[in-house]
């Protein structure tokens, strides 16, 4: 499973993407957005959205907090 979070530090909504995936057990990739500018890009690609937190999860794109969903793509 590979998942990516694009984050940035002081965003309430990414700590708890993060504490939730660390809660599960799941190893991820934390991409500040915040101090990477071709990650920010990347992420808006993906996403369309220039808001955090967006979750990759086996390429299902997740925009913000919606633990339903994330709870969901990582039982595929």
């Amino acid at each position: 499973m590979k998942v990516k979070v694009y984050s940035t530090k002081t965003c309430p909504w990414c700590i708890k993407v993060k504490s939730l995936l660390k809660e599960k057990k799941v190893k991820f990739e934390d991409i500040d957005v915040g101090a990477d500018q071709n990650a920010a890009n990347e992420m808006i690609k993906k996403s369309g959205q220039m808001g955090v937190p967006v979750i990759d999860i086996n390429g299902k794109v997740i925009v913000g907090y919606d633990k339903d969903a994330i709870e969901k793509a990582l039982s595929h």
